[in-house]
């Protein structure tokens, strides 16, 4: 298969010095990355903003922001299979961005901004036979909301994660995460290592494909 993979933050800059994120790491996204890598599968992992070196046989694309993110995605998209949404896409930006460093006199203490675009959203009409992946990063019960995101972004997979957890989510090396699909009951995984998770989903995806490839 050819697997498009995002990984990691986006940075929305106001000025040369300052911006908005998150706690995007990268891990998840760099751990399918290397899982698909060692399956055989030719992969590409547009990379936000990260401290992590590039998982062997894969080729990486480095973006900084949403639309430099979307941008890339959109570029490459056509000549891939599937597409995992890793990546920790910051949901606005500054409406207007400073090319000097603003002067702490001359600014407001209110911060306009402007929506983001809902990447998996946006690709929805490119999506055809392709395979498509989500991951929910929520607080609390994460499932009411991963399950209405798998709804209404079309895709076939969506991978929810609780990261108010320590042990999960961003930072650490291991996730605890559950798989909801469209036609299935969720599927909770016990708390495993980042690579483990992105080795069943890579298994997920060899599975979905060949039975798309059959149907």
């Amino acid at each position: 298969m050819k697997i498009l993979i995002t990984a990691g933050p986006t940075r929305e800059f106001l000025d040369p010095v300052r911006f908005l994120s998150n706690r995007s790491t990268g891990k998840m996204g760099f751990a399918v990355a290397t899982a698909a890598a060692e399956a055989g599968h030719s992969v590409t992992l547009v990379a936000g903003p990260v401290q992590l070196d590039t998982p062997n046989g894969v080729c990486r694309l480095d973006v900084v922001s949403a639309l430099e993110m979307l941008d890339t995605v959109q570029r490459e998209l056509p000549a891939y299979d599937a597409l995992v949404m890793t990546a920790a896409v910051a949901d606005w930006r500054p409406k207007r961005t400073a090319a000097e460093k603003l002067k702490k006199r001359d600014m407001s203490a209110v911060l306009e901004l402007e929506p983001n675009p809902d990447i998996l959203k946006t690709l929805l009409p490119q999506k055809g036979d392709r395979i498509f992946v989500g991951f929910a990063a929520e607080t609390g019960d994460p499932l009411a909301e991963a399950s209405r995101k798998l709804a209404a972004k079309g895709l076939d997979l969506m991978v929810a994660n609780d990261v108010s957890r320590p042990d999960a989510g961003f930072e650490v090396d291991t996730n605890l995460v559950t798989l909801l699909m469209p036609d299935n009951s969720p599927v909770p995984l016990p708390l495993l290592n980042k690579l483990e998770v992105g080795r069943i989903i890579v298994d997920w995806l060899e599975r979905k494909k060949g039975r798309t490839d059959k149907a």
